[in-house]
C-alpha cells in the first residue's frame, strides 16, 4: 500500500497513491495508516484523489483507520472521485466524516 505522509502546520496529510482500496489491500491500508498516523497531528486529512474504487472492505478499512486514531485526533477526507464519493453517500458515511472536494479546500478549513 503506497501512502505518502506530509505535515503542513498542525495538519498531517496522508495521500493514497493507489487506484483501489478493496478487499485485496484493506488490511495493508489499515496497517499503513496506523504506522503513518501514530502519535501524529491532531487533524489528519486523507487525500483520496488517486483512488477510483472503494469496496465495502476498503470502506471498513477507512473507518478502522479513523477508529485507531488517538482520542484527540480527527480524520477528514479530501478529493474523493465521483465513484468513491457515491459509495460514501450511499452508505451514509458522509455523515461520519468531514468530506472536502479537494485537498486545498480541506487545508483551508480549520479543524472543528
Amino acid at each position: 500500500m503506497d501512502l505518502k505522509s506530509t505535515q503542513s502546520g498542525d495538519i498531517q496529510v496522508v495521500k493514497v497513491n493507489e487506484a483501489r482500496i478493496d478487499a485485496a489491500v484493506a488490511i495493508q491500508f489499515k496497517d499503513a495508516m496506523r504506522a503513518e498516523t501514530e502519535g501524529g497531528a491532531k487533524r489528519v486529512v486523507l487525500d483520496l484523489g488517486e483512488v477510483a474504487f472503494v469496496d465495502s472492505s476498503g470502506l471498513g478499512a477507512i473507518v478502522a483507520a479513523m477508529k485507531q486514531l488517538g482520542a484527540d485526533q480527527k480524520l477528514d477526507l479530501a478529493g474523493l472521485t465521483p465513484s468513491v464519493d457515491k459509495v460514501f453517500r450511499l452508505t451514509r458515511m458522509d455523515t461520519v466524516f468531514a468530506i472536502y472536494p479537494s485537498l486545498d479546500a480541506a487545508m483551508l478549513t480549520e479543524a472543528s
